[in-house]
């Protein structure tokens, strides 16, 4: 395999979005550093990338859900002497439900593979960034960032903080020459989406779904454009724009007649 003096980190590489915003940048002359906690997912990207593209791929299986694996991926670069020149902070899950019902392991996990751990990511390769006076870094956020509703009452919060610490981060690494773009993703037709509870097809027709390698695409492209924010589709834009202005107590009432048909079966008169 031929390998490049310049890496690409990617977590969350092994599925998703994050499967084509690697192949993005192996096509652009990256070699790879693809971190997951699946390994048999990772395998077949390695496998898959480098037959394709005659690249060198490392993988790095790691629960980045917690507290010390940011230095642990951080450390693994140094030691093998990896310099990182972009890096895609992509890892993420989605928790569907109510608070009070959502499992505590899965409250743990989500909160710092969205918030702490990026944000070490960032503070880690970044520094070495400064120093090279050159980077790239892409974080990915939500449109959901942009909805505080009921369901989604820890993706939402924790994607904008995503957003909301990218947009401050980019200022900070500017005067470096550094870019940092946030991607902002609507509905995304990968695993996150439970397909029992979603219908996958007709939101794909309606365009209220994305394929991951549009998104990956966009989303790469706008990092090397050096653009703030990528929010792929027309009506993730309106979204983005109009959900903040509607007033929160239509969403509480959405909510609270959302759960009288679950209980009844029957729409309030």
């Amino acid at each position: 395999m031929e390998t490049s003096g310049k890496y690409a980190l990617v977590t969350g590489a092994s599925s998703g979005i994050g499967w084509h915003i690697s192949e993005e940048l192996v096509k652009r002359g990256y070699s790879l550093i693809a971190v997951s906690n699946q390994p048999i997912q990772l395998l077949d990207l390695k496998t898959r990338l480098e037959s394709d593209y005659k690249v060198s791929v490392v993988t790095y299986e790691i629960d980045l859900a917690k507290e010390d694996s940011a230095q642990q991926v951080f450390d693994f670069c140094e030691k093998n002497n990896f310099f990182v020149e972009v890096l895609v902070n992509n890892a993420g899950i989605f928790v569907f439900g109510e608070i009070a019902n959502v499992d505590y392991l899965k409250i743990k996990s989500i909160i710092p593979l969205h918030t702490l751990t990026p944000t070490l990511l960032c503070s880690l390769f970044g520094k070495r960034m400064v120093r090279q006076k050159k980077g790239f870094i892409l974080n990915l956020s939500s449109i959901s960032a942009v909805m505080p509703y009921p369901g989604i009452s820890l993706y939402g919060p924790t994607k904008a903080y995503l957003r909301h610490f990218t947009r401050a981060l980019r200022t900070e690494m500017k005067v470096y020459g550094i870019n940092v773009t946030c991607l902002i993703p609507g509905a995304t037709d990968t695993a996150l989406y439970d397909a029992s509870n979603f219908r996958t097809p007709l939101m794909m027709k309606l365009g209220l779904m994305k394929k991951p390698q549009k998104v990956a695409k966009k989303g790469v492209r706008a990092l090397f454009k050096n653009r703030a924010e990528c929010i792929p589709g027309f009506l993730n834009k309106m979204t983005v724009l109009l959900i903040p202005i509607i007033p929160h107590f239509v969403i509480g009432l959405i909510n609270k007649n959302t759960k009288l048909v679950k209980k009844t079966g029957n729409l309030p008169d």
